[in-house]
C-alpha cells in the first residue's frame, strides 16, 4: 500500500528536515517518515542495530531520501555500504541533497543511486517534489523486496 510505505530520510540539518515534514503535511502525504541525523545512524537503523533493533517500531524503508553533505559517513559512504548489503542492494535509494555538481551526480549514480534530486529552494517545490517522490517512487514503480539479514555488518559499529 503506497500510503503505508515507510520513508526514511537521512538528513542532519534540522531545517531541512522540518521543510520536508511540512512538505509532506501540507501535501497530506501520510507515509509514515522515520529520519535519522548521519551516516553511522542510517546504517544502524537499516542493520537492525541498538535502538533500531526492533522492527515493529523502527520498519525497513521502502524508499530512503539520502543527503550528501553530512558530518563522519557521508551520503555516499552510506550508499556504497547499503549497495554492499545482500538484503539493501535493491533498497530505493534517492539524493536529496543542496549539490548539483557534475561530481556529485555522477558519483551517485555510479554508487547506485536510483535518483539524483537537488534541494528545491522555496517551499512550494518542496511540496511538489516530495509528490514526486510518492508518485512515482511508491505509487507507480514495482519495487525489489528489501530484507535485513543478521549478520549484516556496520562499519560505524563493528562486532
Amino acid at each position: 500500500m503506497p500510503d503505508r510505505s515507510v520513508i526514511l530520510l537521512v538528513e542532519d540539518q534540522e531545517n531541512d528536515v522540518l521543510l520536508i515534514r511540512k512538505a509532506f503535511e501540507k501535501g497530506q502525504i501520510l507515509n509514515p517518515l522515520f529520519v535519522v541525523r548521519s551516516g553511522e545512524e542510517a546504517m544502524s537503523y537499516l542493520a537492525g542495530e541498538g535502538k533500531y533493533r526492533n522492527r515493529e517500531e523502527y520498519p525497513l524503508p521502502d524508499l530512503m531520501l539520502l543527503d550528501i553533505k553530512m558530518p563522519g559517513s557521508d551520503g555516499f559512504d552510506v550508499l556504497r555500504w547499503v549497495r554492499a548489503q545482500s538484503g539493501f542492494s535493491s533498497l530505493l535509494v534517492v539524493m536529496l541533497t543542496s549539490s548539483d555538481r557534475v561530481y556529485d551526480v555522477n558519483q551517485a549514480y555510479k554508487l547506485g543511486a536510483n535518483s539524483f534530486l537537488v534541494k528545491p529552494l522555496d517551499f512550494e517545490n518542496y511540496i511538489q517534489t516530495c509528490h514526486v517522490l510518492k508518485q512515482y517512487w511508491l505509487n507507480m514503480n514495482k519495487r525489489p523486496e528489501t530484507t535485513r539479514t543478521s549478520d549484516t555488518p556496520n562499519p560505524a559499529n563493528p562486532a
